[in-house]
């Protein structure tokens, strides 16, 4: 490369973070060259693969006076300003980069307090902004020519899933609770995170989660105590899961669907009169105490019993009969 008169550089792409001018070794410049800073980045000047002196944006002349550390190290060599010396040039871009994606690359463990262990998968967005070119060089870049977002998004990415996982394991007691703590998490992990990406002379800028996903069972799990909302009340639980049985058998008419009716029309001629028969001892006990009143609770026993009942109709899957039974069990 040729003596540089006029250094500067535009990144088309808008992807990379660093650019060194030139890309390889050194080049010769000398006193009263232009460089071109634009209104995002800053430049810093290499010597011996050092980063030694940080710019602007602006147009500046290289002369003794906006450049010291360049004049000292000029003048230990040379008796004239005049004469070419070597140098490197990183530009640094300090933009917001808003394209910042992280996920777990492998399933983590998590120690549900309803379920046990079970593996979630999670991913998101952030933005980021360099804010210490200096330190950013040379803790991160080194000599390297060219330095964009994928070189450094699976080094940021481990960052984030570590703190990630001690953030989950803190301030999350169950999967079931995890749709209403999505921005509680993003804001915890931020605030966690700062200090890691301050050391790299990096701005973590916002933060989101999107997605914590379940496997597949345990996902099917939350759907269905959404889909119910009322799962710790056994009477609504039954109520639920006939009607819902009934509405699958009304969509297959003939053959099984007729099997399947008969069946449950028989559990639910078992079930139906105890259901009425709570209900108008609430109501009885309403209109005694002439005012409205919330029915007691059944016991555990009866609850076991009720589920069981539900079991032995096909009225809920083995699943679903298990999640239940711990859950009431719990409760003990």
């Amino acid at each position: 490369m040729g003596l540089l008169e006029v250094i500067e550089y535009h990144d088309p792409s808008g992807s990379e973070i660093c650019h060194k001018i030139p890309e390889v070794g050194s080049a010769e410049t000398r006193m009263g060259s232009q460089l071109v800073v634009r209104e995002y980045q800053s430049a810093v000047f290499f010597r011996d693969g050092k980063g030694m002196d940080v710019l602007g944006p602006g147009r500046h002349t290289l002369t003794t006076q906006n450049i010291p550390v360049l004049s000292k190290l000029v003048g230990l060599l040379f008796d004239d300003s005049k004469t070419p010396f070597r140098t490197e040039v990183v530009f640094v871009n300090q933009k917001v980069f808003n394209d910042m994606k992280w996920g777990t690359k492998e399933p983590v463990p998590f120690k549900d307090a309803e379920l046990g262990y079970v593996q979630l998968r999670a991913f998101g967005s952030y933005t980021m902004k360099v804010t210490d070119p200096l330190l950013f060089v040379n803790t991160l870049v080194g000599g390297r020519g060219r330095y964009a977002t994928a070189d450094i998004a699976n080094f940021l990415r481990d960052i984030i899933v570590s703190r990630l996982n001690d953030i989950l394991g803190e301030n999350l007691k169950t999967v079931f609770e995890l749709a209403a703590l999505y921005d509680e998490l993003g804001v915890a992990a931020k605030m966690r995170m700062q200090e890691d990406f301050g050391k790299y002379g990096i701005d973590l800028i916002d933060f989101y989660v999107n997605a914590i996903t379940p496997p597949e069972e345990v996902q099917k799990a939350i759907n269905e105590r959404s889909s119910m909302g009322a799962l710790g009340d056994m009477n609504r639980f039954m109520q639920y899961k006939s009607a819902k049985a009934m509405g699958d058998a009304a969509k297959n008419p003939g053959g099984a669907g007729d099997a399947m009716s008969t069946g449950l029309g028989a559990g639910l001629g078992m079930m139906m009169p105890q259901m009425m028969m709570q209900q108008q001892q609430q109501a009885q006990q309403q209109g005694q105490q002439g005012q409205p009143q919330q029915a007691a609770k059944p016991s555990v026993a009866e609850r076991l019993q009720t589920l069981k009942t539900l079991y032995d109709q096909k009225l809920i899957s083995d699943e679903e009969f298990e999640v239940k039974r711990k859950e009431i069990l719990s409760e003990v």
